[in-house]
């Protein structure tokens, strides 16, 4: 019933970064002020429910955030956050596991638990008919999951075999020896599953004690899409919700990674024919102020099908068929990197290209039709980015997760069109360092000559 997350940023994080969601100085508590978008309410528990009607289609679509992702591992420990994700669906002590899952696939519906770095989702969707069965679920893995020995055995075999297929994906482990790179020892880090070696240490104590400290309500945020209201959720809820009690250890923020000092670079030999590049360092977190000005120059540099790093290293010089430039944004930290593929000759005259268009991005302003036309693709294609229940939910719990203010979609347009040439020249230098960078490489290194 889950998706594993393969990748470090959170799905969800990625959503907030395709939605361009709005920094705002309001509070999370503001009230929404178009119809339609989403009501806010803080329930006796201390979860925040949000809202959006929408009657037309029989559907329920929910999608709950907790604060209880691999960042709160224990730090001898990494991957007790997902293997707690991977085994609330696994018994409770009214259902097993397959009772779970026959009753949720007898009505048609789908539940799955992703754990992330900071958050793990919890989504659910159902018939409105049969939103009393799936608010029956979503309450017993959130209180009642039993943690059987057996069930962990199982899953911690899963969760190796997951590992180790990842290490043979070159992108991945590009991915995650960047990560290493720029974060260290910090949370951000480890990979959300684990690792191959810490795994088996996990216990069934471990995994107790996460539960009990982080699955509260007054760490959730529980957005609901669909042929619904307000206060028949509240009532459903309270029966159901009303005795989890709040509590759960005290948040206490990751530490602030330090950024890198010089060129830092690790390189790891496979039998490829391609070679798996990643470079960049440390980006921004979500509340950064300059964040708007960031998505734009971003799409101009790597992030759109015309940028410069396409336009180089793709259609003149033929390196690359995929090639991109990404800022993914946590509350706490945040990454910038580059990735591409390219054989494993012209390895070291991609990663050089890629660092000319960076350089160049900090030293020649953008024109004004460069300018105008990546406003214009950001704001024109923002309304498919909410054309479906699944994609409203997500955002109304990433908004309020990150205290944007529920009136953002009124703002977008706004926030996009007023970044000057001047604005993106000048978060292309604060934001960006051609020199002080991490390089990961997975290639076949007797033809991929690296620069060290």
């Amino acid at each position: 019933m889950r998706t594993r997350n393969l990748r470090t940023p959170l799905a969800i994080l990625v959503l907030v970064a395709a939605l361009g969601l709005a920094l705002s100085t309001a509070p999370a508590s503001s009230p929404a002020p178009a119809a339609g978008v989403g009501q806010r309410e803080v329930l006796p528990n201390g979860m925040v429910l949000l809202v959006s009607e929408k009657h037309g289609v029989p559907i329920a679509t929910v999608s709950m955030l907790i604060r209880a992702g691999s960042t709160l591992d224990p730090p001898d420990k990494p991957g007790v956050a997902n293997l707690v994700a991977e085994l609330i669906t696994q018994g409770t002590t009214t259902r097993t596991a397959l009772q779970i899952s026959e009753a949720i696939e007898f009505v048609g519906g789908s539940l799955s638990v992703d754990a992330g770095q900071e958050l793990t989702t919890i989504s659910l969707s159902v018939l409105s008919k049969d939103l009393d069965l799936g608010l029956n679920l979503l309450a017993d893995i959130l209180q009642n999951p039993t943690f059987a020995p057996a069930e962990i055995e199982r899953k911690k075999q899963e969760v190796i075999a997951g590992i180790k297929r990842d290490q043979e994906d070159p992108g991945t482990v590009s991915w995650q020896a960047f990560l290493k790179l720029i974060y260290g020892t910090n949370p951000y880090g480890h990979p959300v599953e684990g690792a191959e070696a810490t795994v088996p240490a996990i216990t069934r104590e471990d995994l107790v004690r996460f539960h009990e400290a982080q699955y509260r309500p007054n760490k959730a945020i529980l957005a609901v899409v669909g042929d619904v209201t307000l206060p028949d959720l509240k009532r459903r809820l309270d029966a159901r919700l009303g005795g989890w009690k709040q509590g759960g250890a005290a948040f206490a923020p990751p530490p602030k990674p330090a950024p890198l000092t010089q060129r830092t670079v690790r390189t790891i030999q496979r039998d490829v024919t391609q070679a798996n590049i990643t470079l960049g360092h440390l980006g921004v977190t979500r509340d950064n102020p300059d964040y708007y000005a960031i998505q734009v120059m971003n799409y101009l540099l790597g992030g759109g099908f015309n940028s410069y790093l396409v336009a180089k290293i793709r259609e003149e010089k033929g390196w690359a068929y995929d090639v991109g430039s990404a800022f993914g944004p946590g509350k706490y930290a945040g990454e910038f990197s580059v990735s591409m593929q390219t054989k494993n000759e012209v390895a070291e005259q991609a990663i050089e290209a890629a660092l000319a268009e960076i350089r160049r991005m900090r030293e020649q302003p953008v024109s004004e039709q460069e300018l105008k036309d990546t406003k214009a693709y950001l704001t024109g294609s923002f309304p498919l980015r909410l054309d479906t229940s699944r994609k409203i939910v997500g955002m109304l719990a990433t908004i309020e997760y990150y205290g944007l203010g529920l009136d953002y979609v009124d703002r977008y347009p706004g926030l996009i069109n007023a970044v000057t040439a001047a604005d993106v020249q000048r978060v292309a230098q604060k934001y960006l360092d051609p020199n002080r960078y991490a390089l990961s490489i997975v290639a076949d290194l007797s033809k991929a000559k690296i620069r060290e």
